[in-house]
C-alpha cells in the first residue's frame, strides 16, 4: 500500500517525506526536482520499483522545497541546490536514521555529492544514476553541454512542461504509450508550475560540484545509460574516474530515470552493491506478453549481401525494433542476432508492434516471422526466462515468412477487440507437452481500441 506522507520542518518550511520497506540499509531515493511524493504511486512501474527496493532496504523519500507536496515558494525564493543537504538532514533526523545510502538520479546527483562530502558520517553509500557533477561545458570540462544546448533545453521546459510532449524527452521508453503520456503530463503539473521548474533547472545548469569529488569517502556505484542524451554517458565516466574506488555500470537504453527501462537489472545491481548479494533464489515473476521475431533467410542473405551490407541492415532492423517496442510501451529485452525478444503488459500492444515491425521492414526487403504467448515470466539480470518465453519461441518457429502467430491464450485475451486472428489448427511445439492451437494475425484495428 502507498505509505503515509508526513512532514519535517526546516525553519518555517515543511518538507514532505515517506518511509517504507524493511531491512537494512536505509536508502534515500531521490530524483531531485522531478518528484511528487504521492502521485508517483499511480504509475505501476514506479510502484513496483519502490516495492522491490523496499524488499531489501528501508526507503526514505522526500520532496525538496518548492516541489511536490512540500511547501511552495516564490520564484525569487527557490532554495539553492546546496540546501538540499539541509533538507535531507532534517528528514533523516525526523525518521531516526543515523546513516543512509543515497540513490540519486539526474539533477539530484550534485545535491547527493554535497551531502556525502559535508556529512560523510551520515552517508553509508552513494548510487549515482544518469547524473553529473557539472552540466555546462568549460575549458577544463569539454564534455559538458554547450550553453546553447542548455538554453534550448530550458526553453523546451518553459514551453512544454506539463504537456504530453515532455514524455519523449524524459521517458522515451514510454513515450509511445498514450495513457502513460496523459498521466505524465498531470504528474509534471503536480510537481511544480512551468515557471518554477524552468527556474529550478536554470539554477542546475550553473552547478559545478567537481571540487567535491575527491572528498567522497562513501563506496560509490555509478549507473549510466549508454544512449542517454539528457545526461551523456561521458558524464558518468567522469564521475567514475574522479571518485576514488567508484564502480561504473553501463546500462542499455536512453531513459534518464532508472525506474521504467530495465528496472529489474538496475535493482539487481543496487541490491548487490548495498547488501553484497542478489536475491537469486526468488526471481521476480510477472505476467507478460512475450514476442519473438526472426529474420527469414538471414544466413543466405548475409552471404549474398556481404558482411558490411548485412551489418548495416541489422543495425536498421535493431534500431527500428527498439523504437517500435518503445512506442508500444514494451520492453526490448534483447536482440538475438537476427531477431528480437520483447515483453509487453498486454497482448494487443505486442500484436501491433509485431505488425508495425513486419510492415516497415518490407521497405528494406527484409522479411520476418513472429510468435507470441502470454504467461508468467522470470526477470533475471535484464533477461527473461520461464516456460512462457520458451513457448513464444516455439510459436515463432512454427510461423511462415511474413506470418505472426499467437497461442490460444493470446487469442482469448484479444477477443472483442478489432484484431482478427485466423485459426491455424493445432500443432505440437518442440519441448512443450500437448497440442497447441495457434492463430495467425489477419488484420489490426486502431491501437486506441486496445
Amino acid at each position: 500500500m502507498q505509505p503515509e506522507t508526513n512532514y519535517a520542518r526546516l525553519g518555517e518550511d515543511r518538507i514532505g517525506y515517506q518511509v517504507f520497506g524493511h531491512g537494512l540499509p536505509d536508502v534515500v531515493l531521490t530524483a531531485g526536482n522531478f518528484a511528487h511524493m504521492d502521485m508517483v504511486w499511480d504509475d505501476p512501474g514506479i510502484a513496483l520499483f519502490f516495492r522491490t527496493l523496499g524488499s531489501f532496504s528501508r526507503v526514505i523519500r522526500f520532496d525538496r522545497r518548492g516541489t511536490g507536496v512540500s511547501d511552495r515558494l516564490g520564484l525569487d525564493l527557490l532554495p539553492a541546490w546546496e540546501s538540499w543537504a539541509e533538507e535531507l538532514a532534517v528528514v533523516l533526523d525526523e525518521v531516526g536514521s543515523e546513516r543512509a545510502a543515497i540513490l540519486a538520479q539526474v539533477d539530484a546527483g550534485p545535491m547527493a555529492l554535497m551531502f556525502a562530502s559535508t556529512r560523510p558520517e551520515r552517508t553509508s553509500a552513494l548510487v549515482l544514476a544518469n547524473t553529473t557533477a557539472r552540466w555546462a561545458v568549460a575549458d577544463d570540462y569539454p564534455i559538458g553541454l554547450p550553453r546553447e544546448v542548455l538554453d534550448a533545453r530550458l526553453r523546451r521546459i518553459d514551453q512544454l512542461w506539463g504537456t504530453e510532449a515532455m514524455a519523449s524527452i524524459l521517458v522515451p521508453s514510454r513515450s509511445g504509450d498514450e495513457q502513460f503520456r496523459r498521466w505524465f503530463a498531470i504528474f509534471q503539473r503536480a510537481i511544480a508550475p512551468p515557471g518554477a521548474m524552468e527556474a529550478l533547472q536554470r539554477a542546475m545548469t550553473e552547478i559545478d560540484a567537481r571540487p567535491l569529488l575527491p572528498l567522497i569517502q562513501a563506496p560509490t556505484l555509478i549507473l549510466h545509460r549508454r544512449d542517454a542524451t539528457w545526461v551523456p554517458l561521458t558524464h558518468g565516466k567522469y564521475l567514475a574516474e574522479h571518485i576514488a574506488g567508484a564502480d561504473l555500470v553501463e546500462l542499455s537504453g536512453s531513459d534518464p530515470s532508472v525506474m521504467w527501462e530495465t528496472p529489474q537489472l538496475v535493482l539487481g545491481h543496487i541490491e548487490e552493491f548495498l547488501t553484497g548479494a542478489r536475491d537469486s533464489e526468488d526471481p521476480s515473476r510477472v505476467l507478460a506478453a512475450v514476442l519473438f521475431t526472426d529474420i527469414v533467410g538471414s544466413t543466405p542473405q548475409a552471404r549474398r549481401l556481404g558482411d558490411r551490407r548485412w551489418r548495416e541492415l541489422l543495425n536498421v532492423h535493431d534500431e527500428l525494433a527498439r523504437r517500435l517496442v518503445g512506442q508500444a510501451g514494451g520492453r526490448l529485452v534483447k536482440t538475438t542476432g537476427d531477431g528480437v525478444l520483447a515483453t509487453f503488459d498486454g497482448p494487443g500492444r505486442a500484436i501491433h508492434c509485431a505488425i508495425a515491425l513486419r510492415d516497415q521492414l518490407r521497405g528494406i526487403e527484409m522479411q520476418i516471422r513472429a510468435g507470441m504467448h502470454i504467461g508468467e515470466v522470470e526477470l533475471r539480470d535484464g533477461d527473461v526466462g520461464g516456460m512462457a518465453v520458451h513457448i513464444a519461441a516455439r510459436v515463432m518457429a512454427a510461423a511462415q515468412p511474413d506470418e505472426i502467430l499467437t497461442s490460444r491464450t493470446v487469442r482469448d485475451l484479444v477477443v472483442g477487440s478489432d484484431i482478427v486472428l485466423d485459426d491455424r489448427g493445432t500443432r505440437q511445439l518442440k519441448g512443450v507437452e500437448g497440442d497447441w492451437q495457434l492463430f495467425a494475425v489477419n488484420r489490426r484495428g486502431d491501437p486506441a481500441d486496445l
